[in-house]
């Protein structure tokens, strides 16, 4: 009771030039102390909306956009995702994406299905990993999945000047211009390469720049990097591919190895319980980044650009009125 009488007596001093209301009969507080009052509450910066959340970026070909459940009907030749979500894929409001107009959405399976529209979605590994994530760490605090993978494509089509290429680059930095810092990168391609034997044996060299050159354009250097090894491939040279990942060798790189998942009927994408299972498998390398001592951390060396904008904007805001107020309340109790 005793503080909070006091606390009452120095607003009353703050807003009535030291406690004296005088002459005025209207108690009303002198107007320079309103705006005193007004800028100490205003002081600290709020966090803009979306500060806390944890963004990741999936990149890669089929296997990464998702085929589980896609099901061709040889009779037609047309291609339909049959519909079926496992629990570990279900949406979650606590988990976002990252849309093809460049807006936040709640997230739920097909989650390529306006990235990679030129093929039948189907289920893919990112929810799987984002509800894994959470179920394990529920403090984690939100998740946005930014989809990136089109099938089809080799490491070339995604060398640093080319479309897929920028087009990932510009979806990673348009999901933290409102807040949030992005995690990791969760990275599953090559099948396309296994084709040729020329490709095969360049890629990983080509692997090694793309994630060098990923680090790079988001200026973090130790982008935690999630990739899988292939299950399966498009030609004869699948070893070679899979020696090429499994023999890659970065820091805050993991390797998850997808041999031995269970393949569609076509022997190359992952069925809907593998793509599951992955997502999992994916969710245990990147939480080995995490320190259990304190889930909330900052991966990123370097605050977002939006924040770094928004405390400037602030900043602009306040300093006019902090320059002036001591020439204002000078002549208020004069």
């Amino acid at each position: 009771m005793k503080c909070g009488k006091q606390a009452g007596n120095i607003i009353n001093i703050l807003l009535y030039k030291g406690g004296e209301r005088g002459p005025r009969s209207d108690n009303m507080p002198s107007l320079p102390m309103l705006l005193l009052l007004l800028f100490l509450i205003q002081l600290r910066p709020v966090k803009p909306q979306g500060y806390d959340r944890n963004i990741f970026i999936l990149a890669g070909q089929s296997n990464m956009a998702g085929r589980g459940g896609v099901v061709n009907d040889t009779a037609t030749g047309v291609t339909t995702w049959d519909g079926v979500v496992p629990p570990q894929c279900h949406s979650n409001p606590s988990i976002l994406k990252l849309d093809a107009h460049l807006a936040w959405v709640e997230a739920r399976e097909p989650l390529h299905a306006d990235i990679d529209y030129k093929k039948t979605n189907g289920v893919g590994p990112g929810m799987a990993f984002a509800n894994s994530v959470l179920e394990k760490h529920p403090e984690f605090g939100v998740i946005g999945l930014v989809p990136c993978a089109i099938g089809g494509t080799t490491i070339s089509e995604w060398e640093r000047g080319r479309e897929l290429y920028s087009e990932t680059i510009k979806r990673a930095k348009a999901s933290v211009r409102d807040g949030g810092t992005i995690r990791g990168l969760l990275w599953y391609q090559g099948e396309t390469d296994t084709v040729n034997l020329h490709d095969a044996q360049l890629y990983q060299r080509r692997l090694h720049k793309f994630f060098l050159d990923v680090r790079d354009d988001l200026q973090f250097p130790l982008l935690p990097i999630i990739q899988v090894a292939l299950a399966s491939g498009s030609g004869p040279y699948i070893e070679i591919v899979r020696q090429a990942q499994l023999g890659t060798d970065l820091l805050n790189l993991r390797t998850v190895d997808a041999h031995g998942l269970p393949l569609q009927p076509d022997g190359l994408h992952l069925s809907t319980p593998a793509q599951a299972h992955l997502g999992q498998m994916m969710a245990d390398a990147f939480l080995q980044f995490v320190p259990t001592s304190n889930i909330n951390y900052n991966l990123s060396p370097i605050r977002n650009e939006a924040i770094r904008l928004y405390n400037c904007a602030f900043c602009v805001y306040k300093l006019p009125l902090f320059i002036t107020l001591p020439s204002i309340l000078h002549k208020s109790f004069l």
